[in-house]
């Protein structure tokens, strides 16, 4: 009896330090492991960072040393030049907030003459082309700027032509805030 008692206890034994063993290697993953991922998500932080600062600078550039400058585009030009058939090609524009309080504000775009064009299109058909034309800028902060990507879906059988486009930008009770035009052309 002592020795199947013996073979028992040494048996118990042998589970246990196996046992704590895989405990202490689990142990050592999960701490891996969370490290890991805290030096991953810290990268990926550190680059949001990088590229929101990076924005901000383009942002100033384009307002440059302006102060009353409400609304801008990039390209600078304000002429764009797409092919027949492209897509999700475009521009960006930024809204700065010159007021002392916080506001809102809405925006259209929308074709002002398309009278250039050989095959005469009409504005509607030409504002068709946009996505992304109008929307709302809720509580912006004085100082503080909106930015909006804007693009466009040129039909593989649009006419080559220059459009004129104005971007209206409004106050939320409809009182104009600013507004910019500019070109596209259809190459």
């Amino acid at each position: 009896m002592e020795i199947r008692s013996l073979r028992s206890k040494r048996g118990a034994m042998e589970m246990t330090v196996g046992t704590m063993v895989t405990i202490v290697l689990l142990m050592v993953f999960l701490v891996l492991g969370i490290f890991f991922i805290q030096k991953i998500i810290g990268g990926g932080i550190d680059a949001i960072d990088q590229i929101n600062k990076e924005m901000e600078n383009q942002i100033q550039k384009l307002f440059g040393s302006d102060e009353t400058k409400k609304v801008v585009m990039f390209p600078i030009s304000q002429r764009i030049s797409l092919k027949q058939g492209d897509r999700d090609k475009g521009f960006g524009f930024f809204v700065r907030n010159r007021d002392s309080d916080t506001s809102s504000f809405t925006f259209d775009i929308r074709a002002t003459d398309a009278s250039n064009c050989p095959e005469r299109i009409t504005e509607e058909e030409a504002t068709g082309y946009l996505l992304g034309r109008s929307g709302e800028i809720n509580n912006l902060e004085s100082g503080d700027t909106y930015q909006r990507l804007v693009t466009f879906i040129i039909p593989d059988t649009a006419p080559l032509c220059t459009i004129n486009y104005e971007l209206e930008v409004k106050r939320a009770n409809g009182g104009r805030y600013d507004g910019l035009n500019f070109f596209l052309t259809i190459k």
